[in-house]
């Protein structure tokens, strides 16, 4: 046996010269080569732009995408030095744009804050890049370099005198590493907005020429009027957003909230701009400090009795609207996808510049503080009430695996990275997908009509629905605060509903539904839309399915048969199981579409204008998009 072990030698080492470690392993880089780590290559290069505004020498910034995929960067900040690097005795131009761990964000003297601080960030963009052409006006003259794949093609050249002062990058994405090209104007607008709000005075233009769409965004009013805009589709509790800003050890804490009739909790916290989605040491301390303060308060004023227990985190948390930004000149972050922040002290930081505001302002606004310690009250027992009907879901999950949920199709294969489930709407569809299934990893739970609506609903009467019941006990993860990734029964779930209006619908609650309680089964990547198709063209002689109208015209233009039908298909229950499994649920031919959560901030608002309780925000949201609708089945 030893010897059919491979060589091991040192001709097997090898060392990635300059940017091609970046190239062999883009996602380590960028968290992933789809849209995602398109978008995020344009992240990269605003957020330079973005720091040269925290250092208060940049007022403007333009993004352009152009019709070719290419995109350009503008601003009129300082302008990358040009000039003579002593350590590596090359241009410094170059070398930002070519060398990993290379910028001026290292010792502290360039940037006092700045959100790109590993140095990878251009010059990850420029390796990724098909090509890139750099322009700086920098000490009153203009210079440019432009490189292929990140290798410099050209030197640096000082094309002579010029006025004023920035940086211009102008990038083409590398359609060899990167599987799209097919940018999405509402992401990249939401992340630009949030730019604007969390750095006062800066503008932002971002044009897009595909679609020939353009949006400005310029806020006065900072997190403040971030507030104000995640609650436009929301009724608030009080009018003016609470907002706190102070400075403790060189971190800039800015801190507004303000508290809605809703049931979710909608908190975005940022280190340097950067949305860290994951959380960290500045959300712990406001956390902490938010439930502090206002036990302090319902005790003093007696809404707490002496027998009572205090409030909750998510007592507190419920309805609640927050922005929680620092800035500060070291941060922490866990990956180069700055995803959660880790510096210890800012969670004390946070808590004191905060919880000393929050308690001056509560008893300085009564009417605002007991309309908030009254919802904490209701949602108090609303949890306890909520926490028995859990538990009994769960004990059932443990104790019945063998028999629950009733129609609970399942499979015989127990590895849940092998095995998924499809979540059907209807008896009739169901009945269709358990026969057409491969009962090997393939599970089916039928739903029997629409699932409540959990943006309007708390948890309590969430779990006092039988579908919603149902699936918890499926999935096995538990739900809200108890949620458990590692028990997840089945590495795929899978959303399979009918092609019309009330399949769209019930889509839509389920994906509430899992947004508002079981978010990280979206985030790991394990929620999935199944694509049944829209039409069976027959011939004499061949059948095709067909997934869109365009895909439709396409096939008649192609085939020209004197003798065809065409079937619409109306709902999932008209296949019979043989055409659901070839059509939809065959991992060989089928297509799914993975659920993912890009922004945030843009589906929290989306969920409550969509699913909320205020009829105007989805009137309004109705009105703009419906020429947008496509395949419309009534």
């Amino acid at each position: 046996m030893v010897d059919q072990v491979p060589r091991y030698t040192v001709e097997d080492i090898q060392v990635l010269e300059g940017l091609e470690a970046v190239r062999r392993r883009p996602g380590m880089y960028i968290g992933s080569t789809d849209v995602r780590g398109l978008h995020h290559l344009v992240y990269e290069v605003v957020d330079n732009s973005v720091d040269e505004a925290l250092a208060g020498v940049c007022d403007r910034i333009e993004v352009t995408i152009h019709a070719d995929g290419s995109v350009t960067v503008r601003d009129n900040g300082r302008g990358i030095p040009v000039g003579i690097e002593k350590t590596t005795g090359r241009n410094t131009l170059e070398v930002v744009h070519t060398v990993l761990h290379a910028g001026g964000k290292f010792g502290g003297g360039g940037y006092k804050v700045a959100s790109g601080l590993h140095g990878v960030g251009v010059s990850a963009v420029n390796a990724l890049s098909a090509w890139l052409q750099v322009d700086v006006v920098y000490g009153g003259r203009h210079y440019s370099q432009r490189y292929e794949r990140g290798v410099p093609v050209t030197p640096v050249i000082d094309h002579g005198k010029a006025e004023g002062h920035g940086t211009t990058t102008h990038f083409l994405p590398d359609i060899e590493i990167m599987r799209t090209l097919d940018y999405r104007f509402k992401t990249l607008a939401q992340r630009f907005r949030e730019m604007a709000f969390l750095t006062r005075n800066l503008t932002i233009r971002f044009l897009d020429e595909r679609e020939n769409r353009e949006q400005s965004f310029h806020f006065e009013g900072g997190v403040r009027s971030f507030v104000r805009y995640l609650n436009r589709p929301r009724k608030v509790l009080h009018n003016e957003p609470f907002f706190v800003e102070g400075e403790i050890e060189g971190t800039t804490i800015e801190v507004a909230l303000q508290y809605t009739d809703g049931y979710a909790e909608s908190v975005f916290a940022f280190a340097n701009n950067i949305n860290t989605v994951d959380g960290g040491t500045h959300l712990t301390g406001f956390r902490s400090a938010l439930t502090r303060s206002l036990n302090e308060y319902a005790r003093n004023k007696g809404a707490l009795k002496d027998n009572d227990g205090n409030f909750a985190g998510e007592d507190v948390r419920e309805g609640l609207t927050a922005v929680v930004s620092v800035k500060m000149s070291d941060p922490q972050f866990e990956s180069q996808t700055k995803a959660k922040l880790g510096n210890a002290e800012v969670a004390g930081h946070v808590a004191s510049v905060f919880g000393e505001a929050f308690s001056k302002w509560l008893n300085d606004n009564s009417a605002a503080a007991n309309a908030i310690v009254n919802k904490a009250l209701t949602a108090r027992r609303a949890r306890a009430a909520a926490r028995q009907a859990r538990d009994l879901v769960m004990r059932k999950s443990v104790l019945e695996t063998s028999t629950l949920p009733g129609k609970l199709a399942d499979c015989t294969e127990r590895q849940p990275e092998r095995s998924e489930l499809f979540i059907v709407e209807g008896d009739s569809a169901g009945g269709s997908a358990k026969q057409g299934r491969d009962r090997r990893f393939q599970a089916v739970l039928p739903l029997r009509g629409k699932i409540l609506n959990v943006e309007k609903s708390r948890m309590d009467h969430a779990l006092k629905s039988n579908e919603i019941r149902a699936l918890i006990q499926a999935l096995g993860t538990g739900i809200g605060s108890q949620f458990d990734l590692q028990s997840l029964r089945y590495g795929k779930v899978i959303i399979m509903t009918d092609a019309d209006v009330d399949g769209a619908h019930i889509t839509s609650l389920l994906l509430t539904f899992f947004f508002r309680y079981m978010e990280p089964l979206i985030t790991s990547g394990h929620l999935f839309l199944a694509q049944p198709p829209l039409y069976k063209v027959a011939t004499s002689r061949s059948e095709y399915y067909v997934y869109t109208e365009e895909e439709k015209e396409q096939l008649l233009k192609k085939i020209n048969a004197k003798s065809l039908t065409v079937q619409r298909y109306k709902g999932l229950g008209e296949m019979n199981p043989e055409q659901l499994w070839e059509t939809t649920m065959d991992p060989e031919r089928r297509t799914l579409l993975q659920v993912t959560l890009e922004d945030e901030t843009l589906a929290d608002q989306t969920f409550e204008r969509l699913m909320g309780s205020e009829v105007l925000p989805r009137r309004k949201f109705i009105q703009t998009h419906a020429k947008e609708v496509e395949n419309l089945d009534v």
